[in-house]
């Protein structure tokens, strides 16, 4: 027999209902997880230290991780540059008054302005690297995109010829990056070339231009699932994002953002409901995967997007299911066939660095990237969504055994229909993100430089700010700036 919720005696072991109103917004013990937030803080920077010191022990031992300053790929270059009076001031800026400020603009007002902090937050971060180190020279490595950008003459030719060049060994493979990936990347600089932008200064803009729509994106999302609250609280905790230490510059910044705006017209298209935004959303999200392979595991938090939507409009979910055939259908007419590129980037992904690079060691080592670029913030933020979702689903026994009523009461039975009630969009979209970076780092296809990699799953994280007590989200955000700030001038990162 089911026990509902609601049921249950306060102060008694079953005591369900006590125990999701803790967890409520504004609920009794609303200040009182402090305490476990620094643990589950405490427990990610206890992360972080083991990866570098096992990293570095293993370099010592003659096995190295191959990645200099494991687990990030970086190289321990303590420096300062001309961003870094600009990154100080904004960050200050952004934690003093951007949380008032969020709270009252007015809602296009309020994009505007966090898309602009968000660009000036980037910028700053980048430039503490200098012009041409940190901007300008990203992209034009031999490793990067730009370098094949002028041997694309013919798109539709380079389209089906694609998959020709993809192996290590094969006549006039592409450069590391390009063959990596999907040709929609390549397809974009290219793009951006005949336009006349030319170069990687050009090119570093656009990438921290589109990555830092992400922060209204994921707002625009939130606000669509009825939580404008939670939209309104994540925002300066998105422009403060340590990860925009990597959106500037690296493409994976600008998959960031695509990918954000995608689930952001995903969730407008089901809740407004809007066939055009629908549409329009399962296209940009088949184009991710056009971008970058790995980004086939959005398929998750795009679940948390449906979920979180309570919608019942499958209609709606056609419109986006056509859109997205639209454009895999256009890239397999035009000659590029996904499924054959995935087949042959897993062997070249094995032709290079990753064969060396150990699995026991990444398989845990990824995450303490991910920790970092998540920001410290995001361990107390998975802790409560995890709670949260916990909390709202019905328990699936009346069992008086404690650890098994415990247990149990951690499986989803079903979740509550008053999910906006229980703040349980943010926290479904943490989720989501999380399990994405979860998918991805056992895959054993993410070795190192998740940081950057990941960057369109870790922005979900900050995403769930509104989690937090209100009390505590000042610390957070120092906490947050300060760590980006800490790895831009502590390490030079690869890319």
């Amino acid at each position: 027999m089911r026990t509902p919720l609601t049921q249950g005696r306060p102060g008694s072991g079953n005591d369900t209902r006590g125990r999701a109103r803790a967890w409520l917004p504004g609920g009794p013990d609303a200040g009182i997880s402090s305490k476990p937030d620094r643990w589950a803080a405490v427990a990610a920077f206890a992360l972080v230290a083991a990866a570098v010191l096992v990293g570095a022990a293993l370099g010592w031992a003659g096995h190295p991780v191959h990645a200099p300053a494991a687990p990030l790929f970086a190289h321990v270059m303590p420096h300062v540059g001309p961003g870094t009076p600009f990154a100080v001031i904004i960050a200050i800026i952004v934690i003093t008054r951007g949380p008032a400020l969020a709270a009252r603009l007015p809602w296009r007002r309020l994009l505007l302005a966090g898309w602009l902090a968000s660009v000036a937050w980037t910028f700053a971060l980048a430039l503490v690297d200098g012009w041409q180190r940190g901007v300008a020279g990203r992209l034009t490595t031999p490793f990067e995109y730009l370098s094949e950008v002028p041997r694309v003459t013919d798109a539709r030719a380079m389209l089906r010829g694609f998959t020709d060049h993809i192996l290590l060994f094969s006549p006039d493979n592409w450069a590391e990056h390009v063959s990596a990936h999907p040709p929609g990347v390549l397809l974009v600089f290219v793009g951006l070339d005949r336009l006349g932008l030319h170069g990687g200064g050009w090119a570093g803009a656009f990438c921290i231009l589109v990555g830092a729509l992400a922060t209204a994106a994921v707002a625009v999302t939130l606000r669509a699932l009825g939580d404008e609250e939670a939209a309104r609280t994540a925002v300066p905790f998105l422009v403060l994002f340590p990860g925009a230490v990597w959106v500037g510059v690296s493409a994976d910044g600008m998959f960031m953002g695509v990918a954000a705006s995608a689930l952001a017209l995903l969730a407008v298209g089901l809740t407004r409901p809007s066939r055009w935004c629908a549409a329009l959303g399962g296209a940009l999200l088949a184009g991710c995967v056009y971008l970058s392979y790995g980004l086939i595991l959005l398929v998750l938090p795009a679940g948390a997007v449906i979920v979180a939507a309570r919608t019942r409009r499958w209609p709606m979910l056609a419109w986006a299911v056509l859109g997205a055939g639209v454009v895999v259908g256009s890239f397999t007419w035009l000659g590029f066939e996904w499924w054959e590129g995935y087949r042959l980037v897993k062997i070249r992904y094995y032709q290079g660095l990753a064969t060396a690079r150990a699995y026991s060691y990444w398989v845990w080592g990824n995450l303490a990237a991910l920790a970092v670029s998540a920001g410290p913030a995001a361990g107390p933020i998975l802790r409560r969504a995890v709670v949260r979702l916990a909390a709202v689903t019905r328990n699936r026994t009346g069992d008086p055994a404690p650890a098994r009523a415990r247990f149990r009461a951690l499986v989803p039975a079903r979740i509550d229909v008053r999910l906006g009630a229980a703040r349980m969009a943010p926290a479904l979209l943490c989720l989501g993100g999380i399990a994405a970076a979860v998918a991805a780092d056992l895959s054993g296809l993410s070795k190192a430089e998740v940081e950057r990699i990941w960057l369109p799953f870790a922005i979900w994280l900050p995403a769930a700010a509104a989690l937090l007590p209100e009390s505590d989200r000042r610390g957070w955000l120092w906490l947050q700036a300060g760590t980006a700030l800490l790895v831009n001038h502590l390490v030079l990162t690869n890319w």
